[in-house]
């Protein structure tokens, strides 16, 4: 008998532990585990990797051109975003629409919007580094399966989600940064704007505007 006729008689333990993958979080995601969006979503929307899934509406995967040369990544759904199954789209949302048509982007074309936690912290707090942890290999699927050219991380928590990298946005935001051979630029939260809506030179708003300029013009260097 071959090894291989004996291995079949066991099952196949590889799709056993895909099963698996929304029940725990230290059951790890390997890179190819989904061949698709969809099938990603399906695990999101019954996952118990973390304690999050026990109190969510709906998982919120992403939205926007799943072969988008540009992935934003966000924090963690808000109750908008839990009651609709969909990313950014309170007000906040409302105001990252409008700062990428400023540049003429579109989640219709050149953007897929994602989070580094696809199920909402009660309260809208912060996630936790276990429920970062626990969540992180659905995004870096999520990556690896729309291939975008640039990453934009909005503010301090997606940054350090997805890269480690602990430095306040302040002091970070419009710097090009290299992640795992993407380009990534930290910018700031939509919500940060609107709490700041001052557009006064050197002001958030201003920077902001700066920051998507650089973006665009990268994004058509890259297409040249």
């Amino acid at each position: 008998m071959s090894s291989e006729t004996q291995l079949s008689l066991f099952g196949d333990s590889s799709s056993n532990q895909k099963d698996l993958i929304p029940t725990d979080g230290k059951i790890p995601i390997p890179p190819g585990t989904y061949s698709s969006i969809t099938e990603l979503a399906q695990h999101c929307n019954q996952c118990h990797r973390c304690v999050l899934g026990n109190t969510r509406t709906h998982a919120v995967v992403g939205r926007g051109n799943l072969k988008a040369p540009i992935m934003v990544v966000g924090e963690a759904p808000g109750q908008n975003e839990d009651e609709t199954g969909l990313p950014f789209v309170g007000k906040s949302g409302q105001l990252l629409e409008k700062i990428l048509a400023s540049v003429n982007l579109s989640t219709d074309e050149d953007v897929y919007i994602a989070n580094i936690n696809k199920c909402r912290p009660p309260e809208n707090r912060v996630p936790t580094t276990e429920e970062m942890t626990a969540c992180k290999p659905y995004l870096l699927e999520q990556i690896r399966l729309v291939d975008p050219k640039i990453i934009l991380l909005t503010g301090a928590t997606a940054l350090k989600g997805l890269t480690g990298d602990k430095r306040g946005i302040t002091k970070i935001r419009g710097q090009w940064l290299e992640w795992e051979g993407r380009l990534c630029m930290p910018i700031f939260h939509p919500s940060y704007l609107l709490r700041n809506p001052s557009r006064e030179v050197g002001g958030p708003k201003w920077l902001m505007w700066k920051d998507i300029q650089a973006v665009r013009v990268k994004l058509d260097e890259i297409r040249e």
